[in-house]
């Protein structure tokens, strides 16, 4: 629960926040943390081992998509979840996505059935759109540029209302949308995307999309909170940044931690990825304590860059996206 005191004005305030987390414009909660799964290099075993230990440390969000090919092991561990007693379905919010070679309008709906049938569910929590990319059916990764194609994001998006319509999901969203889409996008959804899920860490902190999406009620939600240390496109100038170095020798806690607070006190959720219990378990360690404005302050003025560019998306010939100031309506 957020407490009474942190709410100012009939809102609630991110410092005091629990796990309950924050309310989106569907009039439910998403949890302040999740639990991401790209599961690339990772045995089935280990994912599954580590949404159920997730699950005992009281993670309530298991963030998934169609591309990370985890749907299947996370469907067994909640099933597993939910017979042993350790959670009821109405306790966990699942987000899973729409890949980018499924947006034909009628794609989408068997799309997400599918989604359903591997994760042993009825309905979602959250179903986003990807990425605003449309891809050849059944193309390579990265694709080539010739496996680009022209995107009709409002057609793709009816579609996606067509889900929560017939209560696939209880609420719908996008992922990776700048603000000039977003923008563009409000002008024609009948319902408007509830989240809006990009990188978002401590050296990319997009103000600009983060003031836009709150004065429209689009909730933001961070992956690669920590900017995928370890992973082939991450780095790990967040856990190792002096500045957030300082901040977590001052609090008694560890750079990632401090990186993760950072998320919530500035209002986005936050989707960490790791299968390592003791990662997973300091990963969630994060309430009941707070930064303080001078450090909010010095991590405002860390110097900024995305670390996940995604320049495959883009083509001088091929598809919608010449450029990345394309791809990501300028915002790089």
């Amino acid at each position: 629960m957020i407490s009474a005191a942190s709410r100012v004005k009939g809102k609630e305030t991110m410092t005091s926040v629990s796990n309950r987390g924050f309310r989106l414009n569907t009039g439910s909660y998403i949890p302040a943390i999740g639990l991401g799964t790209v599961g690339f290099g990772h045995a089935p075993a280990e994912v599954h081992s580590a949404v159920l230990q997730a699950i005992k440390l009281g993670y309530r969000h298991i963030d998934t998509a169609s591309f990370y090919g985890t749907e299947s092991v996370i469907g067994e561990a909640l099933a597993e979840a939910f017979r042993a007693g350790l959670v009821n379905r109405a306790d966990m919010f699942i987000t899973s996505k729409l890949w980018c070679d499924d947006h034909d309008p009628q794609d989408v709906i068997p799309a997400l059935q599918r989604s359903l049938r591997l994760l042993q569910l009825r309905y979602l929590d959250l179903y986003l759109m990807h990425f605003p990319v449309k891809l050849k059916k059944g193309g390579n990764f990265p694709p080539a540029p010739d496996e680009l194609l022209p995107v009709d994001i409002e057609s793709t998006w009816h579609a996606i209302e067509k889900c929560m319509e017939l209560r696939l999901t209880k609420a719908v969203g996008v992922s990776n949308f700048g603000v000039k889409k977003l923008s563009d996008m409000l002008k024609y959804a009948k319902i408007p995307p509830a989240v809006n899920q990009v990188e978002m860490h401590p050296i990319w902190q997009q103000p600009t999309l983060k003031t836009f999406c709150d004065a429209r009620g689009i909730h933001v939600s961070a992956w690669s909170p920590l900017a995928a240390p370890g992973a082939s496109y991450g780095t790990s100038e967040v856990i190792s940044n002096p500045v957030i170095k300082r901040i977590a020798e001052k609090h008694g806690k560890t750079p990632a931690q401090i990186a993760l607070r950072w998320g919530i006190q500035s209002g986005v959720s936050i989707l960490p990825r790791s299968f390592n219990p003791n990662r997973l378990a300091e990963n969630y360690s994060i309430f009941n304590w707070e930064l303080i404005p001078e450090d909010l302050m010095e991590v405002q003025k860390l110097k900024q860059r995305r670390t996940n560019r995604c320049e495959f998306f883009c083509s001088a010939v091929h598809g919608p996206y010449k450029s990345l100031q394309d791809l990501w309506d300028g915002e790089i």
